[in-house]
């Protein structure tokens, strides 16, 4: 699969109807430039699991992915379980209802905002970090040499990345769920007066393990469209370092839309 590609053109457009077509043309195109990357590294997943220096350097993309953004998704989810609690807590407060703090707080966790908060952390840390490395290697025509090599960049740099994306996703979300959670209920009792284990029983015994799946898919749908989108960025770049700045900025801006749109899909489907 080749990762150099000439620009499909060289004129500049003769109206304004051409240049709307070939914006829809290259919009289209990017589409399926992006799928056919997906694909290809889920494809070679076996490949790379076979290879000892593959398999070293998936291993350092689950490190990277995983280990190095505890500490940002630590902060992010738990001021995000704060925040959740303390203001459904001061609603609850009105009708007498601070029972149910936890099983409001752990649901909104759960179903939406454990996800999400993980997919904007890894769009942020990690697929613009992916960007701008391989743009980097594609500016410095680093690719080109891989490919005159015939070695795959598919499967040599997007699988191990993508991959490792979809697989720590999940595990992510589950742990900005506990934190959040953990904040939850540390301002439930400091600022609510609401007992601890009345609040982990209430958020317990509510939440149903369809709100855990559904969670999990959506993490791990964010996970791959997070990883695809930054190597089809990286892989995309051209003029130079104003180049991989904009292809960073691309990644992270339609890696947040996407988490939105399909944030919102995935509860559709899921809750009727």
């Amino acid at each position: 699969m080749t990762v150099v590609r000439e620009p499909m053109w060289d004129d500049a457009p003769r109206s304004r109807a051409q240049s709307v077509v070939r914006h829809l043309t290259k919009v289209l195109a990017s589409l399926g430039w992006a799928a056919r990357i997906m694909v290809g590294s889920l494809a070679a997943f076996p490949s790379v699991l076979c290879r000892r220096t593959g398999r070293a350097d998936f291993v350092h993309q689950l490190y990277v992915t995983g280990i190095r953004t505890l500490p940002v998704m630590t902060v992010v989810s738990l001021f995000t379980g704060m925040i959740l609690a303390l203001q459904v807590g001061l609603e609850l407060r009105r009708f007498n209802q601070e029972i149910y703090l936890g099983a409001a707080v752990m649901i909104s966790l759960v179903r939406e905002m454990g996800p999400f908060a993980c997919g904007m952390c890894l769009a942020a840390c990690v697929g613009s970090a992916i960007a701008a490395e391989l743009g980097t290697m594609k500016v410095n025509d680093e690719i080109a040499a891989l490919e005159i090599m015939s070695v795959s960049p598919i499967r040599f740099l997007a699988a191990p990345r993508v991959l490792a994306l979809v697989v720590m996703s999940p595990l992510l979300a589950f742990y900005c769920c506990i934190v959040g959670a953990m904040g939850g209920g540390l301002v439930g009792v400091t600022q609510l007066g609401v007992d601890f284990t009345q609040y982990m029983a209430s958020a317990v015994g509510i939440a149903e393990v369809k709100d855990l799946y559904v969670g999990l898919l959506k993490a791990l749908l964010f996970g791959l469209m997070i990883g695809t989108v930054s190597v089809s960025e990286g892989f995309g770049t051209t003029l130079g370092a104003t180049g991989v700045g904009k292809s960073t900025q691309r990644c992270v801006i339609v890696s947040f839309l996407l988490i939105l749109m399909f944030g919102y899909m995935v509860t559709r489907a899921c809750y009727r």
